[in-house]
Parts: structure tokens; C-alpha cells; sequence
């Protein structure tokens, strides 16, 4: 990853759960109010059945815990005074929060308990399922690892497609060139990319730049109002990477496509090539080409490799000379007659 690029990774608390973009879940705070800058780090939520047991080590520190009905059937058959000792030690647990699901109730002593402690307590009506689909989306979006790049990106024929280069070089008029070839722009200028899990990358626009393009000599224009509203996209995978470089007199250029780069992206390798810029080379032209010519080896086709192994095999047959033909089938031998030999008869 280049030194410019510096990851960062978003901070989240518990009273992030009372952010719009949750209204759905319908969560309601009922206890634990001084607790709400409590860390949340990882997005997978738990359920924390084994806690209420009395078995507290599988209790992951800053994942939100989920109470649901079976957790509050069981607390139902302990005694008071048993039930009592076990919420005060799951409440003293390094939590940031916890969810009470299906409307259920919270018992007061699980209230007194976390707002001693200040562990914040949310209520809500909905399914522990729903909240449980609904927060781990959240959460994953929110705690993904992120860096903005310096590019443009693009969907190609269905391949997300980031453009890389010093300023200058013809990014922008580049990706104007494909949306008007029927490629549609996700982000220019400033692509945010984000790595979620199984390693992958997600780009988008940031802020009030979103679905605008700066072009020399033209200012800021406006995509969808210019080539309509399937022209943009708000994000897209981040698949291939296209580094465009001014043309150097003398330099050597892979002319085979045999070299096979990668660019390191959030610590994921990103299939690259690299295009050299000239006047006079039709960019767009060769930038879709690039683009499709990756899905061919997504695929499973490699056009290069498959052309190498043709010269291999043509050198090695020269070099080896006419194979000598092939020789005859032997005949079998005759086979004899039904019955074999008769002795003639007297």
C-alpha cells in the first residue's frame, strides 16, 4: 500500500445504536445512560446463554449481548437469589450493551444492575433474529477498515474497475469517455474503499461529490443529469486496478500480458495492469478492453498464456523435427475354420 494511504478504522459506541440508520429495530434505552461511550469492536453480535449459566469465559469483551426469550425462561427457573448473583456478574462483564428482544420486559434486577454498572440497556419489540440481521449489517458497515485513494472508479461490464495515476494524467476524461460507452461511474476523485470481511472491497463516493465529475476545462459536471440516473452507482466491488502512466521514451512496457501484478489494497491484492498514455492512443477504447479482458481470466481464459503455450508447442516441434509416422497394425493371424481339421473318412 503506498505511504499516502493511511487505513483507518471508525470508532463506535454504544450510543451509535441510537442512530437513525437503526430506527427500524425500534431500540429504546431503559437503563444504563452514563455507560453510552462504551467501545463496540467487533461487529458480530453473542447471545450470551453460557453467561447466564454461570459459565462466563466465552463472553467476547465489546460485542453487543443479546438477551432473548429463552435466556429470561431459564433466569425464571433459579431462585432469587441465584438469578440475582448471576446478572450482577454478567452485568460486570467488559460489555458495551445490551438488547432485550420480542418486547420482553427487563427484570428490575437486571435494570439496577446495569445502571450501577453503566452498562447501557436497550429494549426493544422486535425479533431477536430481525436485530440480530439488522445490527450485524450496521456493524459491519460502520467498523469496516476504510482508506480513501486518489482514482476513479467505475463498473465495466459488470467488473468493478478502479483508475489510478498521478493528477493529470486523463483519469476523469478517461471515465467520462466509458459512461458515455455505457460504463457507469461509482466515485472520481475520491474513492472511498472499505474491506469487509472474507477480504472484500467495497468503493464509493464521499460526501457532496458523489455522482459529479471534475474535467478540465469543463468544471464540475453532473452524471446522472447528463447521461440519466443508470449512468451511476453508489458503490461497487473494487476488482481490478488500471494504473495509467505517462508515456517514458525508452521505457520497456509488457507488450505479452504475462506478468501478472497486484495491488495491495487495505492489506487485499488487486489484480493491476499498467497503461501507458500517449496522444493519440484511444484510452477508453484500451481501458474496456483491459476491463473485459479480465473477465475473460476470471473466467478461466488467459488469451497470453494460452498463446505462449502455442509457440511453446510449435518450437518444440521444430526443434524435435516431423514426428516419423506411424507404423502398421500387424495382421492378426488367421484364424482356422470352424471345427478345426477332419481326418478324411474310409
Amino acid at each position: 500500500m503506498s505511504s499516502s494511504r493511511r487505513e483507518t478504522k471508525p470508532l463506535v459506541s454504544a450510543g451509535d445504536l441510537c442512530s437513525p440508520a437503526l430506527a427500524a429495530l425500534g431500540l429504546r434505552l431503559v437503563a444504563g445512560h452514563g455507560g453510552l461511550s462504551r467501545p463496540i469492536d467487533w461487529p458480530r453480535v453473542q447471545k450470551p446463554g453460557l453467561a447466564i449459566a454461570g459459565f462466563l469465559p466465552y463472553v467476547r469483551p465489546h460485542r453487543v449481548q443479546i438477551l432473548g426469550e429463552s435466556e429470561f425462561e431459564y433466569l425464571k427457573s433459579l431462585s432469587a437469589a441465584v438469578a440475582k448473583k448471576r446478572l450482577e456478574a454478567f452485568a460486570g462483564l467488559e460489555m458495551p450493551c445490551v438488547i432485550v428482544t420480542k418486547g420482553i420486559e427487563p427484570p428490575e434486577l437486571l435494570k439496577r444492575a446495569c445502571e450501577r454498572r453503566r452498562v447501557p440497556l436497550f429494549q426493544t419489540t422486535r425479533l431477536t433474529s430481525t436485530v440480530i440481521e439488522g445490527l450485524t449489517a450496521f456493524l459491519e458497515e460502520s467498523l469496516a477498515p476504510r482508506v480513501t485513494v486518489h482514482g476513479v472508479l467505475l463498473e465495466i461490464g459488470g467488473l468493478g474497475t478502479l483508475l489510478l495515476g498521478d493528477s493529470g494524467v486523463g483519469k476523469s476524461e478517461c471515465a467520462l469517455a466509458l459512461v458515455q460507452r455505457g460504463a457507469r461511474l461509482v466515485a472520481d476523485d475520491l474513492v472511498v474503499i472499505q474491506r469487509f470481511p472474507n477480504d472484500i472491497l467495497i468503493g464509493s463516493s464521499s460526501g457532496l461529490i458523489r455522482h459529479h465529475m471534475e474535467v478540465r476545462g469543463l468544471g464540475i459536471v453532473n452524471v446522472p443529469m447528463l447521461f440519466g440516473v443508470t449512468a451511476v452507482l453508489d458503490r461497487h466491488a473494487v476488482e481490478f486496478v488500471i494504473h495509467l502512466t505517462a508515456w517514458a521514451e525508452g521505457r520497456e512496457y509488457d507488450r505479452l500480458g504475462l506478468e501478472e501484478e497486484t495491488e495491495s489494497i487495505l492489506g487485499v491484492g488487486v489484480p493491476r495492469v499498467r497503461m501507458p498514455v500517449a496522444t493519440g492512443r484511444d484510452l477508453a477504447l484500451l481501458v474496456e478492453i483491459a476491463a473485459r479482458n479480465q473477465l475473460l481470466k476470471k473466467r478461466g481464459f488467459h488469451a497470453a498464456r494460452e498463446m505462449a503455450a502455442k509457440v511453446q508447442a510449435e518450437i518444440a516441434r521444430r526443434t524435435l523435427g516431423p514426428e516419423p509416422p506411424a507404423a502398421a497394425p500387424a495382421r492378426p493371424a488367421p484364424r482356422p475354420p470352424a471345427g478345426g481339421s477332419r481326418r478324411s473318412r474310409s
